[in-house]
């Protein structure tokens, strides 16, 4: 009995991931899919306005029409863990925490994982106050105070999400000009439940079973139900700790024009990569596509 061996592996569910496997299937290469986060940091997004051809969407609507893209070409999307992949001569092993597979090409869409305050009881309070996905827990504050840290489109976007539901917001940065696209900033300044507070940081947690308060760098303490942190992200390159894989000095997988890695055979796409600062879907979904495209050459190559 003959083993199977895929045509390709693609790590990741985010928009990278779900391009190159759009592109693979229609290449009619054998492909699989793994994520253990659907849509990746995407689907948290609650307001899309600047992906072409649509005029606005939510970012789990997105990724849902990108998956049904996917499973519409039969390519099989597993919710497994990848923990490990190791090369031998030319093939891939692939393990998750449920299965093996072997594969000739790789195609990492890993992205990113947000960033944490690094604060005492930061941990603790988890759920209880502190929250890292607007999206998700914002309807747990009806008629409540909330706060967001950051100063970015995600922290201003999750702002004016939270604006929506709470009865006060405080966008806490800081630096003395929020560095949010010009139309984000326009209608942040349009809504008045939402008060900034430039040149501050949150230097302490303050609560007893969940968070009640926040003291600021400025020596103001705040009352408050809920905090949600946005400062930005780091590549979620925990899994390469195995592979030789050359990164930068922001730890983002090095790649080249055609999204190949130092070791032949294995492409990378999306955020977690050093290709562009421009950090958005529509480059993710292009450098997946691009990353699909190279390995489908190889192959036809023979390579």
């Amino acid at each position: 009995m003959t083993e199977n061996i895929y045509d390709l592996v693609v790590v990741g569910g985010g928009p990278a991931g779900m391009s190159a496997a759009l592109y693979a299937g229609r290449y009619k290469m054998s492909t699989i899919m793994f994520t253990d986060s659907f849509g990746g940091t995407t689907s948290s997004a609650h307001k899309i306005c600047n992906y072409p051809g649509i005029k606005e969407i939510t970012g789990m609507q997105l990724m849902s029409d990108m998956t049904e893209q996917i499973t519409d070409l039969k390519i099989p999307l597993y919710y497994d863990k990848v923990v490990d992949i190791k090369k031998e001569n030319d093939i891939f092993i692939v393990n998750t925490d449920q299965r093996t597979v072997k594969a000739k090409k790789v195609i990492l869409g890993i992205g990113k994982k947000k960033k944490k305050l690094g604060l005492k009881r930061e941990e603790e309070l988890a759920g209880k106050g502190i929250h890292y996905c607007a999206t998700c827990d914002g309807a747990f504050y009806k008629d409540k105070i909330v706060g967001v840290i950051g100063g970015s489109d995600a922290a201003v976007t999750a702002s004016l999400l939270l604006a929506d539901v709470a009865k006060k917001v405080y966008l806490i940065y800081r630096k003395d000009k929020l560095r949010s696209e010009p139309m984000w900033t326009e209608a942040l300044n349009k809504q008045e439940k939402i008060e900034v507070c430039y040149n501050s940081e949150v230097i302490e947690l303050l609560g007893e079973e969940r968070l009640e308060k926040i003291k600021l760098n400025t020596q103001k303490t705040i009352e408050i139900d809920g905090l949600f942190i946005e400062i930005g992200a780091i590549p979620n390159t925990d899994l390469l700790n195995k592979l030789d894989i050359k990164l930068d000095s922001r730890e983002e997988i090095i790649v080249d024009k055609e999204q190949r890695t130092n070791i032949f055979g294995i492409f990378a796409a999306g955020d977690a990569t050093n290709v562009s600062d421009l950090k958005q879907i529509v480059t993710a979904v292009s450098q997946g596509a691009v990353a699909a495209y190279h390995s489908y050459i190889d192959l036809k190559a023979n390579k």
